[in-house]
């Protein structure tokens, strides 16, 4: 922790004039975090050697303590022991450095040093790959503050509803490897929540292999919910489609966006598909176009409508899927119409 109180403390002219000859912008430093210049003691000139030690370049160093320079008040060892935990995931200095440029803020926050370092080992041991986990000390970071026995836990957890629901022992692991992979946040859930969130869905009459083929679909985001919110979602479905409970679990299979997004977010969607002249029977048949933002509905209605597609009398299906899918569908689309398909029993219109 360091002194945030700024008005009775002035800027330590050390620690500016050896910013200054990194060529780094105090300016912005002072805009965002001007308490890390008050502070009495920092090692401006150690930290910048190891960053360049590790191949960094003048621009590179500065454009590092500018996003981060709160960097300057660890001290070398610290930053030492902290480049040689991530050296257990990283190939080389060379890779180390550029994932330090892209995200300081990772690994520059060396309190929770013990728990990524335990943390690190057990996802080894998991058998995650080293770039699995260098992906997850930069973009969830958080989950290497929790201690490894918590971490551990939620696993253990999950392993054990897998093979309560059915899954087997052979492919237990390639299986939470998986979703870990996809959403390393599983982890900040608590068993509890866990285990309550798989018991509401067997509750509304899930099946043990349709809660699994939700839980694979849903990359583990499921987790992040609560038994209310995913009650009130379905209610409002099944107000919509005017269906049945046995209709609406095919819907949720179909579409698990139905269960996963929150009825706000699920009333802007539709609203948006209804202001397109678009039917909630049509929705219904292809309800995974719920999946997407109001924004890209209209944008790729815009660009189906350029070609003479009518959205409104056609099916949903050209607007649904990733970017690419949706690429993929509107090129055929378009080499249809340019190349019109000759009929050799067609009338020919001879104009007057």
């Amino acid at each position: 922790t360091y002194t945030t109180d700024t008005k009775s403390r002035e800027e330590n002219k050390k620690t500016i004039e050896s910013l200054y000859r990194l060529s780094v912008d105090i300016k912005k430093i002072r805009r965002l975090k001007e308490w890390v210049l008050l502070q009495d003691v920092a090692y401006v000139k150690e930290i910048a050697g190891i960053l360049q030690e590790m191949g960094a370049d003048e621009t590179a160093v500065a454009n590092i303590l500018e996003r981060c320079p709160e960097a300057i008040l660890h001290t070398p060892a610290e930053i030492n022991s902290q480049k040689a935990l991530w050296q257990l995931v990283c190939q080389n200095e060379k890779q180390l450095i550029k994932l330090i440029g892209q995200f300081p803020e990772s690994f520059f926050t060396t309190e929770y040093h013990e728990n990524q370092k335990a943390n690190i080992l057990f996802f080894q041991e998991l058998g995650l790959k080293n770039n699995i986990i260098t992906r997850f000390l930069t973009s969830a970071p958080n989950i290497f503050y929790n201690s490894v026995e918590k971490n551990k836990n939620v696993i253990e957890t999950l392993q054990r509803n897998y093979l309560r629901l059915g899954g087997s022992n052979a492919n237990m692991k390639i299986w939470i490897l998986k979703l870990l992979s996809q959403n390393p946040f599983i982890l900040l859930n608590t068993s509890t929540a866990i285990q309550e969130n798989l018991e509401f869905l067997q509750k509304n009459d899930f099946t043990d292999h349709e809660v699994l083929q939700l839980l694979s679909k849903l990359k583990g985001f499921i987790f992040q919910l609560t038994s209310t919110t995913m009650q009130k979602s379905m209610l409002f479905s099944k107000n919509v489609f005017k269906c049945s409970d046995q209709e609406l679990k095919q819907l949720v299979l179909k579409c698990p966006a139905l269960l996963y997004y929150s009825v706000p977010v699920l009333e802007e969607r539709l609203e948006g598909l209804l202001k397109e002249g678009i039917s909630v029977a049509q929705i219904r048949e292809t309800p995974m176009v719920l999946e997407l933002t109001t924004q890209i509905v209209q944008y790729r209605i815009k660009k189906l409508s350029a070609l003479g597609y009518d959205i409104k009398s056609g099916t949903l299906e050209s607007l649904n899927g990733t970017k690419k899918d949706f690429e993929v569908n509107y090129g055929k689309i378009q080499s249809k119409k340019e190349r019109p398909i000759f009929n050799p029993v067609a009338p020919i219109h001879i104009e007057d």
